[in-house]
């Protein structure tokens, strides 16, 4: 294992699109990059192993699930969630700070206190404070960790989004604090502030004075409009440190994830890709397909042909369509890790191009494709 310290290196700029280097004592991670979702120590459907032969270089998991379920201190006693989950990628984890507002009716905020639950699974209570969050990440053993905050529901109410961002710059300091000095991993900030420009930047503002080793865009894939996503994206970036890595949390489609590049994002998440799997729905490079569609019964041709991971080339869209209407498991594990595979093709091929100086070209391509 590489003893190197927590860092990260731009290496060429087209416009405010980069690529770079997020270095970590676990390895390198290329960017722009997308982090397969593992919310409870798994990604769905998928072996690790399958998901490492993509080209993952980083997958997110969840602190207020594994908080819950199995509990933090298991996994602790194991090594930490790498060795539990039997992981060899760096990991992120959230803060459980987006629960606060997807589980609402089961929670109530304190000023100081935190985040106070009643669990979705069996109603216990769990206050999840500022220093909890980030004690539990620390637990987890995570390689990047991320303070806790308070993610609003989109809302044209200045003063509640206000009043959320002042929480989560508060809620900010303490997770830096509670954090201390660890070389070799990863704090991030979260800017909030909705869709209004003076309260992200005023958030921005607050969080590099704190001075964080990434800047995450939280409170977005809300409920906005693309086009609102991206307003809130072209006021930001100049505000942006440069030399830090740039996350949009939870996004997104890969016309999501074109636009985000295009406005100088270096990180990405979203279930989308692994959720639409188990549904029967594909991305490729001519756009989504629904293998439950009949006009696949007789197409015996691969969604990808260019790709021996798990044999995907091996399976025909026929094939497909029979696994998929008969409710056979198989086909959510295959239309998985070929959703996992293409949004590695796309950041692979988005370097490629930002690296070349042809992003541009590409952007304009597949924006009206994907």
């Amino acid at each position: 294992m590489s003893l190197k310290n927590f860092s990260f290196k731009i290496i060429s700029t087209e416009n405010n699109s980069r690529t770079g280097i997020i270095n970590t004592p676990r390895g390198k991670i290329n960017t722009p990059t997308f982090m397969p979702v593992g919310t409870q120590g798994t990604i769905k459907g998928a072996f690790i192993n399958d998901v490492i032969k993509t080209g993952t270089e980083i997958i997110l998991s969840n602190t207020y699930h594994l908080m819950i379920r199995p509990g933090v201190e298991r996994i602790k006693k194991v090594g930490g969630l790498h060795t539990f989950m039997n992981c060899k990628l760096p990991i992120l984890t959230d803060s459980g700070g987006f629960q606060v507002m997807s589980l609402s009716k089961l929670n109530k905020i304190d000023i100081e206190k935190g985040a106070i639950f009643n669990s979705h699974i069996d109603g216990k209570k769990f206050i999840l404070s500022p220093e909890e969050s980030i004690n539990i990440q620390k637990k987890l053993n995570s390689d990047i960790v991320m303070v806790m905050d308070e993610c609003p529901k989109k809302s044209h109410d200045y003063k509640k989004i206000e009043k959320s961002m002042n929480l989560s710059m508060s809620w900010a300091k303490r997770s830096k604090k509670a954090f201390g000095k660890n070389l070799r991993k990863g704090l991030f900030g979260i800017v909030q502030g909705g869709l209004f420009n003076d309260l992200r930047v005023k958030s921005i503002k607050a969080l590099t004075k704190i001075d964080f080793d990434g800047y995450a865009i939280g409170g977005l894939a809300v409920g906005e409009t693309q086009n609102e996503m991206f307003k809130v994206l072209d006021n930001l970036v100049d505000y942006m440190p440069k030399k830090k890595p740039r996350y949009l949390m939870g996004v997104g489609t890969p016309k999501d994830i074109l636009g985000a590049v295009k406005r100088g994002v270096d990180m990405f998440d979203c279930v989308l890709p692994t959720r639409s799997g188990r549904t029967g729905l594909a991305f490729t490079w001519n756009g989504r397909v629904n293998i439950r569609n009949s006009k696949y019964k007789y197409d015996n041709r691969p969604l990808n042909n260019n790709t021996k991971i798990s044999d995907l080339n091996k399976y025909s869209k026929n094939y497909l369509n029979h696994l998929f209407n008969t409710n056979e498991m198989l086909g959510s594990m295959l239309l998985t890790i070929h959703n996992i595979n293409f949004y590695q093709e796309l950041m692979q091929s988005i370097r490629q191009n930002i690296n070349q100086g042809t992003f541009k070209q590409f952007h304009d391509k597949y924006i009206k494709i994907l």
